[in-house]
This record gives C-alpha cells, sequence and structure tokens, in this order.
C-alpha cells in the first residue's frame, strides 16, 4: 500500500511518497511537477546495475532521456574534486536542455547530488529516489545537503529541498545485511529522541527488520518519516533548536567517522556508538532517568542489531579533537543533544570538555 507524507514548507512543500515495487509511477510525478524532459541520474555503479534499468523503463516510457553519471560507492564521494567534477559534466551535458537531477542511491549519493543541484546555476530541481534503509528514513529528507572536508564531515553545504522523495522498499531486498543493520541505527534514533512506542518496536522486532520483513520495514520507515516531515516543517533551517534533536548522536558519531578517515566505521554504526556516548554524558550529567537500565537497553539493541557498542583500532585523541569541528558548535563552545529518557531529549552546551572524554574513553 502507498503511502504519502507531506513535508509543509510553503512554496518549497513537497512529498514524501513510501510503497512496494513503485518506480514504475515515478515519470507521472516527474510530468506533475514540471520538472523537465532530461534526467541527469547521479549513482554509483552497484546501484546503477540493480536500479538503473527499472528507472530507466519508467522514465522512457514518459519520453524523459537520461544520462548517468557514477561515482564511487564511498563517503570519499562527497569531496570537492568529485563535486566539481560532476558540475563541469553536468554543464556540457546540459546545455540547451531543462535538466533535472534524481539521486538514486543511499545517503552519500543524497547528500552529494543535492549540493551538485543547489549550486549548478544557482539551483536547480532534484529528486531523492533513497535505495538504503538509511537514506529512506531519514538522509532523503529535509534538504540538507552538503561535502565533506578532510577534518570534518558536512561542513561545506546548504539547505536545499528536493521536489520530491520517492521511496521504493523494493530496492532494500538487494541492500547486504550491513546496510539494512546501518539503517536501523537511525531508526532507534528516532526512537529514543522521540517515540518510546518505536524504539519497543525495534527491541520486539528487530529480527522480522533483519529479515526483511516487508511490513515491519515499511512500519518503521512510516514512523521515521513522519517524525522527521513534522520535525523540518516546524524547523526547515535548524534556527529554533527544534530539528537540532535529529542530530542526536552525530556529535560524536561525527568525529568517529572523521577519525577513523572515513573507512573504519560506516554512518550508522559511528551515529550508534555516539548514541551511547550521547547517553553516557546524559547519565554523568544526572540528565537521564533511571540511567543504567536505559544504557543497557540502548547497548542491547544494538548489540542485538549487529552493530558495535565498542569503538575499536581509533585513538581517543583524535576523535577528540575532531568532535571539536562539529557543525553545533556555536561561537567555539560545544552543544549537544542528550536525553532526559528514551524519547524525550534536550539541547545543552559547555559541556565540560573532560566529561566528554570520559563517555567517549568508556566506549574505547
Amino acid at each position: 500500500m502507498t503511502k504519502t507524507i507531506s513535508v509543509n514548507l510553503g512554496k518549497r512543500s513537497y512529498q514524501i511518497i513510501i510503497g512496494n515495487k513503485i518506480t514504475t509511477s515515478l515519470a507521472k510525478h516527474i510530468k506533475k511537477l514540471g520538472l523537465g524532459n532530461d534526467a541527469i541520474i547521479i549513482t554509483n555503479p552497484r546501484v546503477k546495475k540493480i536500479a538503473g534499468p527499472q528507472l530507466i523503463s519508467a522514465l522512457k516510457k514518459s519520453n524523459i532521456s537520461c544520462v548517468f553519471q557514477t561515482v564511487p560507492d564511498s563517503e570519499k564521494s562527497k569531496s570537492q574534486g568529485i563535486a566539481f567534477r560532476l558540475i563541469d559534466k553536468i554543464s556540457r551535458y546540459a546545455r540547451l536542455k531543462q535538466p533535472f537531477i534524481i539521486a538514486l542511491g543511499g545517503g552519500v549519493v543524497g547528500d552529494l547530488a543535492g549540493f551538485v543541484a543547489s549550486v549548478y546555476k544557482r539551483g536547480i530541481p532534484y529528486i531523492q529516489l533513497p535505495t538504503t534503509l538509511l537514506a529512506q528514513i531519514d538522509s532523503s529528507i529535509g534538504g540538507k545537503v552538503g561535502i565533506d572536508l578532510t577534518c570534518g564531515k558536512n561542513l561545506v553545504g546548504a539547505f536545499y529541498q528536493p521536489r520530491l522523495v520517492f521511496s521504493d522498499i523494493s530496492f532494500l531486498q538487494t541492500l547486504p545485511k550491513n546496510e539494512i543493520r546501518c539503517g536501523l541505527a537511525e531508526a532507534i534514533k528516532y526512537g529514543l529522541i522521540k517515540d518510546k512506542a518505536l524504539f519497543e518496536y525495534l527491541e520486539k522486532n528487530y529480527q522480522k527488520a533483519l529479515g526483511l520483513d516487508e511490513n515491519c520495514l515499511e512500519y518503521i520507515i512510516n514512523k521515521c518519516v513522519l517524525i522527521k516531515a513534522k520535525i523540518v516543517g516546524q524547523d526547515e533551517k535548524e534556527t529554533k533548536s527544534i530539528r537540532t534533536i535529529l542530530n542526536f548522536g552525530h556529535t560524536i558519531g561525527h568525529a568517529i567517522e572523521a577519525a577513523g578517515g572515513f573507512k573504519a566505521y560506516s554512518h550508522g554504526q559511528a551515529v550508534g556508538l555516539g548514541m551511547l556516548a550521547a547517553a553516557e554524558i546524559s547519565s554523568s550529567l544526572g540528565l537521564l532517568y533511571n540511567p543504567e537500565k536505559t544504557l543497557d537497553r540502548i547497548k542491547n539493541l544494538l548489540r542485538n542489531i549487529g552493530l558495535p557498542v565498542k569503538i575499536k583500532g581509533l585513538n581517543l585523541e583524535k576523535i577528540i579533537k575532531a568532535h571539536t569541528f562539529d557543525k553545533k558548535f556555536i561561537q567555539g563552545r560545544n552543544r549537544f543533544v542528550l536525553m532526559k529518557q528514551i524519547g524525550q531529549t534536550l539541547i545543552k552546551q559547555n559541556i565540560p570538555s573532560g566529561l566528554i572524554t570520559s563517555a567517549v574513553r568508556k566506549l574505547v
């Protein structure tokens, strides 16, 4: 059954369409939005092989031409060099055309393609066609686009909303198990920040999710998307401290990714560890209700899903240094999303550096 959820942003509003085997109907939505007849599909070689033929067929039936631009399947693709090479290729292809971009892939492709769309000719339309669980429940929604610098993640970017997000659950059947685990890390985040019932559902049904049960995955995706769509609609550009809670676990999570050269830990793995660090800090500050039990529940769920609960092979000092590049720092003061209890968060500034170091040290 197809589900449609709206992100309400006035003139920048758009729909998130979720369903199974729905890619065949994508072209009619493109036509309805008046995006043009020339699609530039940014993806990686693996996704192109799996999903490309189906997408080409759907577009050609409506006389939409398409050209693929492939990038490596790695966080390294979110670099200045690759972004500007893409822009140069697009400029050569798009002469005398009315182009729009399709981001076909996971979070890396979505961030990169959205960034390219935001800066080429000061902005051309793009749509998100996410193919990973993490992208379908989180990164394809909300318009945060960007690329990385060597010192930190997503330090160059913009808020640039897609015209449509089209989540075909059937793509998830092709994913390696580790990709499902990484997506479930973000689902845990949504439970911890806003929906205790979702967290409890994951505790009871994680095996179904790992087994790619369609009804289970659809339930999880819908729940997460509803939460994010509402938050983005209330605070599009993170100026009201409402949207900030979506960064729970990401301050230390991004630092772990950067300290490992974006190779040692995937985004989902790093966020899981970052959530544990944030919960430890919350406990140390006396903010967390029933801290021992809550920490055990989070650890057990991460462990049951197959996500790490310890940091291995990374230098503690590198992680601490990397976290100081986090975008949430304001005038040199740190800012963390912390927990009161499962389903309820708060934002705190000026956390003592020793307390942060201690929380991360417990994970190393």
